[in-house]
């Protein structure tokens, strides 16, 4: 399979926007909403576990100096994996290839969500600026980076030995 650029351009965009249209479809509040509750539980629950000390309380996450640390949209992840789905669907592979880069980059975009989410919530304890800085600008830019090499490395894979 060739890849011709605006059919891929062309793909994308029709698989991004109906995924963010799913995404804020009112049906699927109850879904993301459940599973930003897990990622902020499960975050309490790592860190608990590896000796710190956190609570979460359905969206929040909070320490004993009071600190908290909210999961909102946009937040949890879900966005940056559209993006990498929607190249991975519009890139000519075969069925099988596309489907290990949907699973496995679902697994690198909120394995590293989830590392992302942990370090903030200590940054956030030690100084507000450096968290702000953090979460708006660093953590942004290399959870993007992940999905950029990841796809880079899945068209590299996908199409080896051809």
């Amino acid at each position: 399979m060739r890849l011709r650029p605006g059919r891929f351009v062309m793909l994308f965009a029709v698989a991004a926007l109906l995924q963010f249209g799913i995404l804020l479809a009112p049906w699927t509040r109850p879904a993301i909403d459940g599973f930003s509750w897990s990622l902020v539980h499960a975050s309490a629950a790592m860190i608990n576990f590896l000796g710190g000390h956190a609570h979460a309380q359905n969206m929040i996450m909070r320490a004993p100096s009071g600190f908290g640390i909210e999961m909102k949209d946009g937040c949890n992840g879900v966005n940056v994996m559209i993006l990498l789905w929607s190249a991975v669907l519009a890139f000519p592979a075969s069925r099988l290839a596309k489907m290990i880069g949907l699973v496995l980059g679902g697994i690198a975009i909120h394995g590293l969500n989830f590392f992302r989410f942990v370090s903030l919530f200590y940054l956030g304890q030690f100084s507000t600026s450096w968290f702000e800085f953090a979460h708006l600008y660093l953590w942004e830019t290399l959870i993007m980076l992940d999905a950029l090499i990841f796809f880079g490395v899945w068209v590299r894979r996908s199409h080896a030995g051809r």
